[in-house]
């Protein structure tokens, strides 16, 4: 590994693209901690102490923590991402975007330049809103988060957080065109990596103050661990349907005759379902947090982190999701029509329907493993930080938290950053990443990271 590391620095325009990520990169964190004006930052650091659960301290995850200081850069590249979602569910009921999907590399980039207009118009709505969001908050002290509220504040904070995330976007492209790849993932796995110093700070500072003893600490690394593993393991998991492809004389010469696979991932959906499920989840705490009503306050308590409504509704909602973006990402017909295009078929399958129905049938098995799998994540994170609230279960509760261990049903009160999306991303970001490496070595007749095969990412 040392020596691949050592080969990259050794080819000059493989140490060119490093370098120049790197260098986005930093720049990119640099932006995140330029304070917006007019904003007071000891009331805002109070109120978000207050936030966690809701779907502001979700966004804040994906914004590098940029949003809970109210920097330039604090809508993130999370209105990007919501563009792309947005035209990726239009591409399915609009038959124009359909068609431009399929003309290839100039219709991608017709795509991509609506993707943009998208995102700016994103911006400014969510801007606006967060401006007059701002403008009627009070830290629980009573300090305004807003001195000096007004159209000034408003037009500058519109147009200081739209320039943030726009620059942001044209920071993920150039690191996608002529940095290592994958630009916007970077981004968000440079924003979840910082805060990783500061859960680490957590971790000592309640060893040293007692609240955390250490066979708690050292379970929760074993855990990490575990989890690391375990997602890398899935995140690689394929299940590959074998295609053969006939024989076809062409003249003198003989084609087709070949065998190979289809490979369908266990986690198609990658982190996409449960980003949808925690925005829709969240919703509850984040009126609460607008609303004194007491009806509200007690609706909004039951769909707090831990408590067994929220867990299976969070659960029940990103199967849902898996289910929904692989049926939006992966159509099955235009995978038979492909193959039975160009003479490839499924042994023991007819072409056409038959082979649709059957691809179909073997990705909604797997989607189910890996929708489980999505499920599992998420819930750590809300276990390590609040444990289950099995109080609130009917007839069984009582009996249930007067019997289990304080750290089931309490958690263990370890920050956001070790668990569940967080990792996922991290990792997904990290194989994909390397993936990128590998094919610039290999490519240039250097031994990648993996000598006995190569790696394969989420996308290999």
């Amino acid at each position: 590994m040392l020596e691949s590391i050592r080969n990259i620095f050794s080819i000059p325009d493989l140490r060119k693209r490093v370098i120049f990520t790197l260098l986005l990169l930093a720049v990119y964190r640099i932006g995140a901690q330029i304070p917006n004006p007019g904003v007071s930052a000891s009331a805002l650091a109070e109120f978000w102490q207050t936030q966690r659960g809701s779907l502001l301290g979700f966004y804040d995850l994906f914004s590098g923590r940029a949003m809970s200081r109210m920097t330039i850069f604090a809508l993130g590249i999370m209105p990007y991402i919501s563009a792309s979602i947005i035209l990726q569910l239009l591409t399915v009921v609009w038959p124009y975007l359909d068609r431009l999907s399929k003309e290839g590399e100039l219709g991608r980039k017709k795509i991509t330049q609506y993707t943009r207009y998208g995102t700016l118009a994103i911006c400014i709505i969510q801007s606006f809103g967060i401006s007059i969001f701002l403008e009627g908050l009070t830290s629980p002290t009573g300090a305004k988060i807003v001195p000096s509220p007004g159209w000034g504040f408003r037009l500058l904070t519109m147009l200081t957080l739209t320039t943030g995330t726009t620059f942001i976007m044209w920071l993920g492209e150039q690191i996608s065109e002529r940095g290592i790849g994958n630009g916007i993932s970077l981004i968000i796995f440079a924003g979840i990596v910082v805060g990783l110093p500061r859960g680490v700070n957590s971790l000592i500072n309640g060893l040293k103050t007692g609240s955390l003893d250490p066979l708690r600490i050292i379970f929760l690394i074993i855990l990490m661990l575990a989890v690391i593993a375990f997602i890398i393991f899935v995140e690689r998991g394929q299940r590959r349907i074998p295609v053969s492809y006939a024989k076809r004389v062409i003249g003198r010469k003989v084609y087709g005759g070949q065998s190979t696979h289809l490979p369908l991932r266990v986690n198609t959906g990658g982190v996409i379902p449960i980003i949808f499920a925690a925005s829709i989840i969240t919703i509850p705490a984040t009126i609460a947090n607008l609303s004194k009503a007491p009806i509200v306050q007690d609706i909004a308590r039951q769909f707090g982190m831990g408590m067994p409504l929220y867990n299976l509704l969070y659960v029940v909602a990103i199967i849902f999701f898996t289910y929904f973006y692989v049926s939006i990402i992966f159509n099955p017909n235009d995978v038979a029509d492909n193959l039975r295009k160009y003479g490839g078929f499924i042994p023991g399958i007819r072409p056409g329907k038959n082979t649709a129905d059957y691809i179909d049938e073997v990705l909604s098995r797997i989607t189910l493993a890996g929708a489980i799998y999505l499920a599992a994540i998420a819930i750590l994170p809300e276990f390590l930080m609040t444990g289950f609230k099995v109080a609130a279960l009917p007839w069984v509760g009582d009996f249930l938290e007067a019997n289990l261990p304080k750290w089931f049903t309490q958690g263990l009160n370890v920050d956001f950053y070790f668990g569940g999306t967080s990792i996922l991303i991290v990792v997904g970001v990290a194989m994909d990443t390397l993936q990128q490496i590998e094919a610039q070595l290999v490519m240039r007749h250097y031994d990648g990271f993996m000598r006995a095969g190569r790696l394969r990412g989420r996308r290999g």
